[in-house]
């Protein structure tokens, strides 16, 4: 089988960290498609459609969460295969992961377009942008299909050791987004819809793109007449994988959802701050989510291949990475939070720039929280126990959404309050996940 990178042989410091940086910069690259709208949309256009961005951006990572965990999980499924070097079982998974997700993804679809008027009103957008939020939602959400090819296709050669061909087609894709952004908003004035439809043309571009090269570079994953059958043990396998990496994702997601209805209470200023610091943020902790889902694969080809020994040094090396990635990227969120800020708002914006330099400082001193909490996911994921995530990820969103009601009340604190109670929550997750990861070691020696 034709692939980049076999997992489990080599050296281990050397294959990890060569297998996870096209993957990071990859996602990294992902994050421009909203970026470059949020960039030119700030820029050129002002503060309220700033504002409606921003929210749609919470809606768009929580209901597209849903597919990327639905191709997470999966993914897993295809990376034990191929370390169990089960080329059948591989074919017949892929059959039967497409049907699945992508029936699911024209669902949510309709969903969305048909129930849009209710979620602007959870959501408690202010009147003065809830036109613009709906009418960016209902152009970017046209771009749904695109982003389950995409990460569909991506997880799959990840899976077997691929992780540079995704990272291309997305790379030429972002560059045609930010193109399309300035031309659609600038010169032909169109507004946040313009922004959508420059993400919507730049996402069916990668997403199509690589299922074309996927079939045509990779015969050996090429699904067969006789893989086209519904296999129960293979079906159950699946949904238990995707289904928990599903919810464990929507879990996060959601709770982050919640946050941004009480953000949404602090007024334009706020919201606006949060839509910039949220992504920059993101952005920043991006490389350990990534080197997470990295690590998920490595350990699952494995686990596949039953070598125990090689998952725990495989532990230790991505424990050190991590340590060193976010002590990194959170020295650099913390010290040049302002001029982060304004690059996207204008150094005029006095107020959003204030409130935003007040959350990023705050998350990037704890970064390493989310770091080990990322590496916990992916290790349960990969070993086949999906819904130790799942409690991992309710034990640090429903500790942030609780906490942030709470401090926010204080006068004390205020909004300030939000943004405290969100690493409380990663480091109290760590703790429970270490204990059952412990538990699970010694049961697997």
């Amino acid at each position: 089988m034709h692939t980049k990178r076999d997992l489990t042989q080599g050296s281990i410091p050397r294959g990890l960290l060569g297998f996870a940086l096209p993957l990071i910069l990859g996602n990294l690259l992902q994050q421009l498609y909203n970026l470059a709208d949020t960039w030119v949309v700030g820029q050129f256009i002002g503060e309220g459609a700033l504002a409606a961005v921003g929210s749609s951006y919470t809606l768009m990572t929580f209901l597209t969460s849903i597919l990327l965990g639905l191709c997470m999980g999966s993914s897993v499924y295809f990376s034990i295969q191929f370390g169990r070097q089960d080329p059948d079982k591989l074919r017949s998974g892929i059959f039967q992961a497409f049907l699945l997700i992508g029936a699911i993804t024209l669902v949510l679809n309709a969903l969305v377009y048909a129930l849009v008027d209710s979620i602007l009103l959870l959501l408690q957008i202010p009147p003065e942008v809830t036109g613009l939020t709906k009418t960016y939602l209902l152009w970017v959400f046209a771009g749904i299909v695109a982003t389950f090819l995409y990460n569909f296709f991506a997880n799959l050669l990840r899976a077997v050791g691929n992780s540079v061909t995704p990272l291309l087609f997305l790379g030429i894709s972002v560059a045609l987004n930010i193109g399309l952004d300035l031309l659609f908003v600038v010169p032909l004035q169109m507004g946040v819809q313009g922004a959508a439809l420059a993400t919507v043309i730049s996402q069916y571009l990668a997403g199509l793109g690589l299922a074309g090269y996927t079939w045509k570079a990779f015969p050996a994953l090429r699904v067969r007449r006789e893989d086209r059958v519904w296999n129960k043990a293979t079906l159950r396998q699946l949904l238990s994988l995707s289904g928990f990496t599903c919810l464990q994702q929507s879990v996060m997601n959601f709770g982050i959802l919640m946050v941004q209805g009480l953000v949404n209470s602090f007024g334009t200023t706020v919201m606006a701050a949060f839509a910039v610091a949220v992504k920059i943020d993101t952005l920043a902790y991006m490389p350990v989510q990534d080197f997470g889902n990295a690590f998920s694969t490595f350990v699952a080809q494995n686990f596949g291949a039953q070598k125990r020994a090689r998952i725990r040094s495989g532990t230790r090396w991505a424990v050190f990475w991590v340590v060193v990635f976010c002590l990194v990227l959170g020295g650099l969120v913390c010290l040049l939070a302002p001029q982060l800020m304004a690059v996207f708002v204008g150094a005029e914006a006095v107020d959003v720039i204030a409130v935003g330099t007040g959350y990023l400082r705050i998350e990037g001193a704890f970064y390493l929280g989310i770091g080990i909490l990322f590496l916990l996911y992916g290790y349960f994921r990969a070993v086949n126990r999906p819904a130790v995530s799942v409690v991992l990820t309710v034990c640090s969103l429903g500790t942030r959404v609780a906490l942030a009601y709470v401090l926010s009340a204080l006068p004390a604190l205020g909004v300030t309050g939000i943004w405290m109670a969100i690493p409380i929550g990663w480091f109290l997750a760590d703790l429970v996940g270490i204990l059952l990861w412990r538990r699970e070691d010694r049961q697997s020696r």
